[in-house]
């Protein structure tokens, strides 16, 4: 599903004024935060996805750090989850649901919470996810439209999951760079998180299935401000360039760069290879934070100490409303 099927989809639901609705989907934000006391915000949010690799435990996994990020992409900490599963029963059988249960538990007793229920239905093709609930002090909350002029934007993940994950389906990655994949998209955002909390930052997002064009460009958009990327300093997970140059992308790249297209001004130096991977899709990506330019050194510094998979500055937002990507 492409960013524009999904806004006309949701433009049907109803707009509620309530104060105590401080986060809600006029932004496009990760989360829905609710106020429920003067020094106390609940954050909701909801994922689930059919699988991308083969592993029943791994799945759980990547699902489970996949749906806690937008907690963490709040500003908040996790408290519990519900877990969504839909199983083919007649094909994998409980066991399956139940190693892929496992998976989800596993990283959530790393973020420090249970799953303490859900709901599960006999499917035709295996669905997992979680519904998680945390919390957040209401003047502490991180939006993915409150960034200013100048603000430089540090990402927490390599980019290229998207590709080399279908490069997985197709059989052309090996195990060892499988394994290490699985090992970025399960990793918790916790880390980046902590840091950010740390060191102080303007604005927040995660990095998913709009890919980091769709999701840099909706940080712009939510300030009132311009992008300016740099393809020459994004991290990148080795595998990517050679899946690419594969010619293995999954269809939501296309839909991404498709929809973006008419706003975006690409740089001359800028390759076809380079232009998929702003625009490849990821699953349980990191963090995309909006950081004053004074504190971006702290911050990559911070990151590091907390063994985030990447801390790489990527580019910028600017009092120019265009979308500019650019090499070096």
């Amino acid at each position: 599903m492409g960013p524009a099927d999904l806004r006309k989809i949701v433009s049907v639901l109803p707009r509620t004024v309530d104060p105590n609705l401080l986060v809600g989907l006029d932004t496009g934000d990760d989360g829905a935060v609710v106020r429920v006391a003067p020094d106390l915000a609940v954050i909701q949010t909801l994922d689930f996805f059919m699988p991308i690799v083969d592993d029943p435990f791994d799945f759980g996994r990547i699902a489970a750090a996949n749906s806690l990020s937008d907690v963490y992409a709040m500003g908040g900490a996790p408290i519990s989850a519900l877990a969504i599963l839909g199983l083919p029963l007649s094909k994998l059988g409980p066991e399956v649901g139940a190693r892929i249960l496992a998976g989800g538990a596993a990283v959530c007793e790393e973020a420090g919470i249970q799953i303490v229920g859900g709901h599960s239905i006999d499917d035709a093709e295996p669905k997992f996810g979680l519904s998680v609930t945390g919390t957040v002090h209401p003047d502490q909350i991180w939006r993915n439209s409150t960034a200013e002029e100048g603000d430089l934007l540090v990402l927490t993940k390599p980019l290229g999951l998207g590709t080399v994950t279908t490069g997985i389906k197709k059989g052309v990655v090996d195990a060892v760079t499988t394994a290490a994949v699985i090992g970025v998209m399960a990793t918790l955002n916790k880390g980046a998180a902590k840091a950010a909390r740390q060191v102080g930052i303007r604005a927040a997002t995660d990095v998913t299935g709009f890919a980091l064009l769709g999701h840099a460009i909706e940080m712009a958009d939510g300030a009132g401000l311009g992008l300016e990327l740099d393809v020459g300093s994004l991290p990148v997970l080795d595998a990517a360039w050679e899946t690419l140059r594969q010619g293995i992308a999954p269809g939501a790249t296309r839909r991404n760069l498709e929809h973006f297209e008419s706003r975006v001004s690409w740089g001359p130096g800028v390759t076809e290879v380079q232009r998929q991977i702003v625009g490849d899709p990821q699953t349980s990506g990191g963090l995309l934070l909006a950081v004053s330019a004074d504190k971006a050194s702290d911050l990559i510094q911070a990151l590091e100490a907390n063994g985030t998979p990447a801390a790489a500055i990527v580019g910028r937002l600017t009092r120019d409303p265009q979308i500019r990507i650019h090499s070096g």
